[in-house]
């Protein structure tokens, strides 16, 4: 039986100053190349006066070739004074994981991952505790350990980013619960490529054992924020967000429960968004398209 053969289809993305006759225009330049559009999404912010709209197309009826399309793409952006991505879709983003000694959120992208659910290929995991290297090992997965203290922070981080950019070529960096703070320079080396995940207390109770705090204070939501680490710490873009419900019959540990739930879970969405071009990033918020 054979298998079926997914049509290539491309990805664009395009944002900037909003204007009549953009949606047209890209329009036309693609069909003018032979390239069907699969779908589109487009949204205007008004008050910024911002347009952005991601085009999803079929490139395998393209009769003329990459270089020549993407030169009108850039033409047509010129024009219009506006910034685009182009991802082509043949070329599957590398991933690197990093993590501590939590195993919840790291299971889930590495089962989402397998079962064809997130579009990457996961290439290397790090962390700065052995504990879970039996995870990777069943997923056949490159594993490394940098330990750090206070005063090899700086250069066990240096090794990490040579390893995941020089060595693994690394697209995206998930932080899936570890529980070290990147430096300004990492966020630079990966800008708006390192997703974070964290529950949604901030600022409420910030620290250790947000759920204790959060049990004792009574509160009625708890929830959990993936975004685009920056060198705000937890300020960055905010990807995906969900919450649940509550009450005093909850104890610590169901309050732990149905976080780690909501960690898992959002923590997949926004890396799906993201390894299939669903984001734009700007002033320090992003558009998700849909699915």
């Amino acid at each position: 039986m054979s298998s079926e053969v997914k049509t290539p289809l491309a990805t664009l993305r395009i944002h900037g100053p909003d204007s009549h006759g953009i949606v047209a225009a890209f329009s036309q330049l693609l069909y003018g190349h032979g390239c069907g559009i699969f779908d589109a999404e487009q949204s205007t912010d008004r008050e910024a006066n911002l347009f952005f709209q991601r085009i999803h197309f079929d490139c395998s009826t393209m009769h003329t070739d990459r270089i020549t399309l993407e030169t009108g793409i850039k033409e047509v952006c010129e024009r219009f004074k506006m910034v685009y991505t182009l991802n082509w879709g043949d070329v599957k983003k590398k991933v690197c994981i990093m993590v501590s000694k939590y195993d919840h959120c790291l299971w889930e992208v590495l089962l989402r991952q397998r079962a064809g659910e997130l579009d990457c290929d996961i290439s290397l995991i790090i962390s700065n505790h052995p504990d879970l290297k039996h995870i990777a090992d069943s997923f056949n997965v490159p594993f490394e350990v940098f330990k750090i203290t206070k005063d090899t922070k700086e250069e066990q981080e240096a090794k990490e980013l040579d390893m995941m950019v020089n060595e693994y070529k690394i697209d995206l960096v998930i932080l899936a619960r570890y529980m070290q703070i990147i430096s300004d320079n990492f966020c630079k080396t990966f800008n708006h490529r390192v997703i974070n995940i964290h529950h949604s207390f901030l600022p409420a109770f910030i620290g250790g054992k947000p759920y204790h705090r959060a049990h004792e204070r009574g509160v009625k939501l708890i929830g959990a924020t993936a975004h685009y680490a920056t060198a705000n710490l937890d300020e960055g873009p905010i990807i995906e967000q969900d919450i649940t419900r509550i009450s005093h019959r909850d104890e610590v540990s169901e309050l732990l429960r149905k976080g780690r739930i909501l960690e898992k879970n959002v923590l997949a969405q926004a890396v799906k968004v993201h390894v299939e071009d669903r984001v734009i990033v700007y002033n320090n918020k992003c558009v998700v398209f849909g699915d």
